[in-house]
């Protein structure tokens, strides 16, 4: 076995993961997740999407140059596969479509199980092989860096091991950059997967770098990439929280801090291991799933201790029950008889917002019991940053009162909302009346649904009062049932806004979809004033 001192994290979150039952990310979320994987957690390596086959992605690639010029040096990939057969690498669409971007590097993947060549491509595995040689000594003649993901490998090298060699050989030859194993099936178990890395350094020779890519059918994805970097693997492939097709991939969220952690490999700087946390919730609130309160490190009861005896052991000396401290990968200890619960992560956030808060002052347990509160109604924090920064400040205003900037900018005295259906005819129309300090303005307004009529009326009238309203737009909005009581449960309404300057997330929550969106857009436009520190 050999370890190498460098290993590099590929995320593939935004191609791979999305590949997950449920999951349709827009190409603002997309934005977003790139934007938290460099600037918090300074991934090196992230495959964006395909855009030979996504009209969607071939829109978001006209946004990647500004961030594929970052500071932390994180690389952005595009993602392809080889030519098509019994054709020229220049005459095949997806690869065109590729070089139209105009990125600089890319993952291709190939075929290299013999069964997958000559049932699911129709071809011969000579062929194939020309399809690999082609399509990477294509891309590098137009400045195209290219990592080669040898689909199926471990199936290939079982059913035919000698073309197996020669598929991920031929690749090499080609001109890429990277091997990368793939474990497509995900059928592969961890004590099968040392010989046959050891047999492709062999046959490859030690210059040419290995990556993992596996899936998780069988459970063991997380071990298999564990396994690999033991026998030489230098880059590891995975997707945040795991996400990906069927049963998903190799989990970033656990291999990072196992890595660093346990391993001792410097994969993540300490201060980028501690946003493991928050953005993993946030890669949830973008999916619009519900995160899994169980998930090792990152989860809401990773470090939850409520047994007794665990509890008495805890007082004593947290080592008896937590095997890493929760705070290095930015989680918070949860010991249901402590006032201390959670502190750390207010303290955390107050910096963030720059709030100048010390651990001994009494507001720090005001705003976590009014978070803890909050949260027992059916709100989450995690991707609503806006409405947390909003309580937060109220309360360091006012410790009494969390809506003490909701209250000091405007009052809701009431609206209505109507939505008539005629035929194929839809109109939606909002009235409100708000007050701003003795002022009271009386409007309407319509739009293309509800919320939107509401939207469109609370702007109008707040707009006479606060100018600078008029710069924010909703660019996102999704809704979440919390409690599954039918048509009568209790929804999560999830809202993003945008300025010039930047975008920023609120929530609300309630039996009553309109309210919930109402609670959501009024934090949305008081963190607009907030932002603006002469309002305050």
């Amino acid at each position: 076995m050999a370890k190498n001192n460098k290993l590099y994290i590929y995320d593939a979150t935004l191609r791979e993961g999305a590949q997950k039952t449920g999951i349709s990310y827009s190409i603002e979320d997309k934005i977003r997740i790139i934007e938290r994987l460099i600037n918090d957690l300074h991934i090196p390596m992230i495959e964006v999407g395909w855009p030979g086959s996504n009209p969607k992605d071939i829109a978001l690639y006209k946004k990647i140059p500004t961030l594929d010029t970052n500071s932390n040096g994180t690389k952005i990939y595009a993602f392809g596969a080889t030519r098509r057969k019994n054709i020229q690498a220049q005459d095949d669409p997806n690869l065109r479509a590729l070089l139209a971007v105009g990125i600089k590097r890319a993952t291709i993947v190939g075929k290299s199980w013999d069964l997958h060549v000559e049932t699911a491509l129709e071809t011969n595995l000579e062929e194939n092989l020309n399809m690999i040689e082609d399509t990477i000594m294509y891309l590098n003649k137009n400045g195209i860096e290219v990592v080669y993901d040898a689909e199926h490998f471990f199936d290939g090298y079982k059913s035919n091991r000698q073309y197996a060699l020669e598929t991920i050989s031929c690749a090499s030859n080609a001109g890429a950059s990277w091997i990368v194993l793939c474990d497509t099936n995900g059928g592969l178990l961890p004590h099968e997967l040392g010989p046959i890395f050891e047999d492709v350094k062999d046959y490859l020779g030690n210059d040419i770098p290995l990556g993992i890519h596996a899936h998780n059918d069988s459970g063991v994805a997380n071990a298999i990439a564990l396994e690999a970097y033991q026998h030489g693997a230098s880059m590891i492939q995975g997707t945040m929280n795991g996400f990906g097709e069927r049963c998903g991939n190799t989990d970033l969220t656990t291999i990072l801090p196992v890595l660093k952690l346990k391993m001792g490999v410097n994969c993540i700087s300490d201060e980028a291991l501690k946003n493991l946390t928050e953005v993993s919730h946030y890669i949830y609130e973008m999916a619009n799933l519900p995160g899994k309160d169980d998930q090792p490190f990152v989860g809401r009861y990773a470090f939850s201790h409520k047994g007794g005896i665990h509890v008495s052991a805890m007082r004593k000396d947290v080592r008896t029950y937590e095997h890493v401290n929760p705070e290095l990968v930015g989680n918070s200890r949860n010991i249901k008889v402590s006032e201390l619960a959670g502190k750390s992560s207010i303290l955390h956030m107050a910096n963030k917002f720059d709030i100048p808060l010390s651990e001994t002052n009494p507001k720090v347990s005001a705003i976590l019991q009014e978070i803890k509160n909050k949260e027992n109604q059916g709100y989450s924090f995690e991707g609503a940053e806006g409405s947390l920064e909003i309580i937060m400040r109220s309360m360091d205003m006012n410790i009494q009162d969390p809506n003490y900037y909701r209250n000091k900018f405007f009052q809701l005295e009431g609206f209505r909302v109507l939505t008539e259906m005629y035929k194929e005819d839809l109109i939606s129309e909002a009235t409100i009346k708000v007050r701003v300090g003795n002022e009271m303005f009386h409007t309407a307004a319509d739009g293309n649904g509800p919320v939107n009529a509401l939207d469109n009326a609370l702007k109008k009238a707040l707009v006479y009062f606060y100018p600078s309203i008029k710069e924010i737009d909703l660019s996102d909005f999704k809704v979440r049932i919390i409690n599954q009581e039918g048509t009568a449960s209790k929804v999560r309404v999830l809202a993003e806004t945008h300025d010039d300057e930047g975008s920023w997330g609120t929530i609300g929550a309630h039996e009553n979809i309109i309210v919930a969106s109402w609670d959501a857009l009024v934090d949305s436009y008081i963190f607009k004033l907030l932002k603006d520190k002469s309002n305050w």
